[in-house]
């Protein structure tokens, strides 16, 4: 497989987007300096406790308080308070290597029993803000890097469960004993398989000397502070992504192109190459053919080959999406092998969307009937094999009776689209609307699914003069391109009384096409 890694860097945010195989799979938007990723560590200050929820609001200085549970104080914070509590100015500190550790919190307690209001502690984001919630806090504090995860408070070497060999892991063991200190622990990852022993050794070493530097911030700042951040979200990916199979990571800015370099020369000199700096006249993607792709992540309706496509639409409480035949019903006379070659397609394409969206939560899946079971079993394994590549964590359920797939998937930073919005002018910026970009695309797949499945052959669109001159402009103008592909006559009417994105299907007769 051929992966690519595009890096856009603009004044305010950088997009980076993950191909494989030229098809675009992740899609990553980090604001300029915002801070709060996870991974962030942080000296925070307890402002309430709730009993009735057993967790408690944290001020990390982020505009909305953030959320720790019970659960998330992890087994060893009595230690971590008392490291923390010593590191304050006027105290002469600890080291963990030559502490004591305090006996582990119990499973069934309480919150208050650990903290109140007004103290600090040490706390690490583990889920970004999204839309009205804050961001999610854990003490159980580790710091990843290429090979490991370093585990202070602990003295365990755990190994990822993907490594099989005996003596593969004899060996990690070995190296890893060898080079921790006492209270510190390490989980080994798949990527240490490949590395030599010296590069996990410095791994460690890199590791344990960041948490050195973290607790010795502490006695700079006074809570709320962020004592260390996670290392840029095109550096995170590169850390946990990269293999023989990239073929190049590809730069639009100086400064970042030089700090990817700089770290791929630190963690594999061998692959420094592949990063390259893009010198190009054409936005890098544009040139890259991503800007296309990135249109889909806004359209409800998604297309499969030969005439079947997805709805996918999110709501409040989950994700639902439809699997829809199309056309090809009418071409197909086995009804039962058609209904599965379009649900295979149609699994392959949404675990895609998955990765691309970041849609986390419940997804529920409306996949065409199917009456064998064994068919029903080899859509449920497919699905389960396409989904192993997903990084975030999810479970996947066979079909039930009526057909529906459950599918719940683990998001750890806010959805792409959530974020897209600009102020909607019919309405004084009293609500929000999708960007007029995307509009074009919305309203070739509904002309799509009119010429397509119902047989239109005549089309009126009926919108604000500002979109019809948008759509009629140039000799190659969006009309005539739809025209040429869909075979159909395409009629635009201007009406300055509907909004800006707001679109309407007629037919000759000025009857609806698509009903509200």
């Amino acid at each position: 497989m051929n992966r690519e890694l595009i890096v856009n860097v603009n004044p305010t945010e950088i997009s980076i987007a993950l191909c494989e195989d030229k098809v675009l799979v992740e899609l990553s938007k980090e604001q300029c300096q915002t801070g709060f990723a996870v991974g962030d560590i942080y000296l925070g200050k307890v402002r309430k406790i709730m009993p009735g929820l057993n967790a408690a609001f944290v001020n990390i200085g982020h505009e909305k308080d953030a959320f720790i549970h019970y659960l998330d104080l992890g087994t060893h914070f009595p230690s971590l308070q008392k490291l923390t509590a010593s590191c304050v100015p006027g105290k002469r500190g600890l080291r963990l290597e030559s502490m004591k550790l305090e006996p582990s919190v119990e499973k069934s307690g309480k919150i208050g029993d650990y903290l109140q209001v007004g103290q600090q502690i040490m706390v690490q984001v583990a889920k970004e803000a999204i839309s009205t919630k804050g961001p999610r806090l854990t003490s159980d504090i580790s710091l990843a890097g290429r090979n490991v995860v370093l585990v202070p408070f602990s003295s365990k070497v755990f190994l990822s469960q993907k490594i099989r060999s005996a003596e593969e892991k004899k060996r990690l063991k070995r190296i890893a004993t060898a080079v921790l200190p006492n209270n510190f622990g390490v989980i080994i990852r798949t990527a240490a398989v490949e590395a030599k022993d010296e590069d996990i050794e410095q791994d460690i070493r890199t590791q344990i000397e960041r948490w050195r530097k973290t607790v010795a911030a502490i006695r700079k700042h006074t809570a709320p502070a962020q004592l260390m951040s996670e290392m840029s979200r095109a550096n995170t990916i590169i850390r946990d992504s990269l293999n023989g199979s990239f073929s190049q990571i590809a730069v639009d800015d100086q400064a970042m192109f030089n700090d990817i370099r700089n770290y791929i020369r630190q963690i594999d000199p061998e692959k420094e190459k592949i990063v390259k700096f893009y010198r190009g006249n054409v936005p890098i993607f544009d040139n890259f053919d991503i800007s296309k792709q990135i249109k889909s992540l806004f359209a409800k309706y998604v297309s499969l080959k030969r005439g079947a496509y997805l709805i996918i639409e999110r709501t409040e409480a989950m994700n639902v999406i439809d699997v829809n035949s199309g056309n090809r019903t009418k071409a197909e006379d086995n009804q039962e092998q058609t209904a599965l070659d379009v649900n295979l397609a149609a699994a392959k394409e949404i675990a895609r969307q998955l990765r691309l969206r970041d849609l986390g939560g419940i997804v529920i899946i409306d996949f065409i009937d199917l009456h064998k079971a064994q068919n029903r079993q080899l859509l449920f394994d497919e699905m389960v094999k396409l989904m192993s590549t997903d990084k975030a964590k999810h479970t996947v359920l066979p079909l039930t009776k009526f057909g529906l797939m459950q599918i719940t998937r683990q998001r750890v930073r806010p959805v792409a689209v959530e974020s897209v919005s600009d102020v909607c002018p019919t309405c004084n910026g009293s609500g929000k609307i999708e960007p007029t970009v995307v509009l074009d695309k919305k309203i070739e797949n509904q002309i799509s699914f009119l010429t397509e499945d119902r047989g239109q052959k005549y089309i009126k669109l009926v919108v604000s003069p500002y979109v019809a001159a948008f759509l009629k402009k140039g000799f190659w103008s969006l009309r005539r391109q739809w025209q040429w592909k869909y075979k159909v006559q395409i009629d635009i009417a201007e009406d300055q009384s509907i909004g800006i994105v707001e679109v309407h299907y007629h037919d000759k007769k000025d009857n609806d096409l698509i009903k509200k």
